[in-house]
């Protein structure tokens, strides 16, 4: 009988140190709110992880790690895009561009990000298939679970924190009458300067997760460094219905421009 569930009930880390304890082999299925993961195992160890709906080749993973410059990456793709990733794997070993040892350790790098993006699931399906191969195109690599469950384990101490500092996704952020933070001094990401561009009492906290396709973690994550920070504080939503979908205002912007951006929306909200 398959092992099924919610994450909500049992979480990605408890199923993960079962499979690491009892050297499960199988393919595990998380079904999410936007994308389907799926993870492999042997001997209780991580073989492959990639999401169904974008699978991504040997290729890419070498250059989002910058092992290959764009330049290099184009031509590869161009002449090898059709070999499946251990023909490919093996050409690139032959031809003297990585060796084996290169190319695991970019595969174990990728297979556990993968995994640390599914530790911010706090919902969705789940289904253990025991004895379930793992894909025959796909280069396997063993990585032990132990230190992933580990990440884990804190990562699930601060979802609960974070849970109880923000309870309800159904409440809004609104900037302060006077931020303890300039903030010219904020040193923000691409995606928290987005986040901000959306504060406002009309947008619950929920609203803001579905536009920038965040997790739960990651709305409350961020949410709480700007109320940490003393720009915003938490507030029961407006009961307003925006007529068209709402946008970000930073598209296509730089920092600087982004900066300039957000201290003219908190004037314009506080004058409102």
């Amino acid at each position: 009988m398959a092992l099924k569930g919610n994450l909500r009930n049992f979480s990605l880390v408890q199923l993960l140190h079962l499979i690491h304890l009892a050297r499960k082999d199988g393919r595990l299925v998380i079904r999410g709110p936007r994308e389907t993961a799926e993870l492999y195992f042997q001997g209780g160890k991580l073989v492959y992880a990639g999401f169904s709906s974008k699978p991504v080749g040997l290729l890419d993973i070498l250059y989002q790690q910058r092992k290959l410059d764009k330049a290099r990456y184009r031509l590869l793709k161009r002449r090898l895009g059709h070999m499946d990733d251990k023909a490919l794997g093996l050409m690139l070993v032959n031809a003297g561009y990585f060796s084996p040892t290169d190319i695991l350790a970019a595969l174990k790098r990728h297979y556990a990000d993968i995994i640390r993006h599914l530790f911010s699931w706090v919902n969705g399906q789940f289904e253990f298939q025991k004895n379930v191969p793992p894909p025959r195109d796909r280069i396997p690599v063993r990585l032990s679970l132990e230190n992933l469950i580990i990440e884990g384990t804190r990562q699930l101490r601060e979802w609960e924190s974070l849970q109880a500092e923000i309870p309800d996704l159904d409440m809004a952020l609104k900037f302060v009458d006077r931020p303890r933070t300039d903030v010219k001094q904020l040193k923000l990401n691409v995606e928290e300067w987005r986040f901000l561009s959306y504060v406002n009492p009309r947008n619950s906290l929920r609203k803001i997760a579905r536009v920038l396709n965040l997790s739960d973690l990651e709305v409350r994550r961020i949410a709480y460094a700007l109320i940490q920070a003393g720009l915003v504080e938490l507030v029961r939503p407006e009961d307003y219905r925006p007529k068209r979908v709402i946008r970000h205002a930073f598209a296509n912007r730089s920092k600087e421009e982004s900066i300039g951006l957000v201290q003219k929306l908190i004037a314009r909200i506080r004058r409102s």
